[in-house]
């Protein structure tokens, strides 16, 4: 799998990034939810770089311009509830992509701190010789990622995958490189050392559906 770390270099990005962070500033909803936003974007821009393009002629008021254009057909498929900023993000670049969503949720059985990935909701366009756009903001342990590529199989095989998230732990990077094939990009805007004993990102931001939508109901 081939890593495009964001954080290398420094960037406007960090910005954002220490917006989302600030346990103070992040409390504004409205706030958190456009820097995330404004991360995906930076993300797609970013992505966007290694898309198939060919000449186009533009016709202007005063003649004609040739431009390279993306030929791709892009399909952005996000998680559910928190990969909704995420998915704007990006939609507001890819504005002519289909779209898929999918809900995947920690489900504890009885340990609080073990957990499987549950599959519900799904609505999916044909995938087939397409590019495949797969967002999650936090990439923790990557169970839901892979989890959520493994149900959107029956749609079809895409031409090429790439994976975009906001913040990753090293060991959900590490999990999805051995389940994604060496052709998939992964577009991360930063890399966290650890997770805690409940599979959260640390230093990380916390929850972020919480952050972006406000508490669920426990049940």
């Amino acid at each position: 799998m081939k890593i495009h770390d964001l954080s290398i270099e420094n960037s406007i990005l960090n910005t954002f990034i220490s917006e989302i962070r600030d346990h103070k500033i992040q409390q504004d909803r409205m706030r958190f939810r456009r820097n995330i936003e404004r991360i995906g974007e930076i993300l797609a821009y970013e992505m966007s770089k290694t898309l198939t393009f060919e000449q186009n002629n533009v016709t202007t008021p005063l003649g004609m311009s040739a431009m390279q254009l993306p030929t791709n057909q892009i399909v952005l498929c996000s998680i559910l509830r928190a990969g909704v900023p995420l998915h704007n993000g990006l939609l507001h670049f890819f504005d002519t992509a289909e779209n898929a969503f999918i809900s995947a949720y920690r489900h504890h059985k009885h340990n609080p701190e073990s957990f499987e990935i549950i599959v519900e909701y799904l609505a999916c366009p044909d995938l087939e010789n397409k590019t495949l756009i797969l967002a999650d903001p936090m990439l923790a342990t990557g169970q839901s990622m892979v989890a959520t590529f493994e149900a959107l199989k029956p749609f079809g095989t895409p031409k090429d995958i790439h994976l975009i998230s906001v913040i990753g732990a090293e060991e959900g990077v590490n999990y999805v490189s051995k389940h994604f094939d060496s052709n998939t990009h992964l577009w991360i805007a930063t890399i966290d050392k650890d997770l805690n004993d409940k599979g959260y990102i640390v230093p990380g931001i916390g929850d972020a559906g919480d952050l972006a939508f406000g508490k669920k109901l426990q049940q």
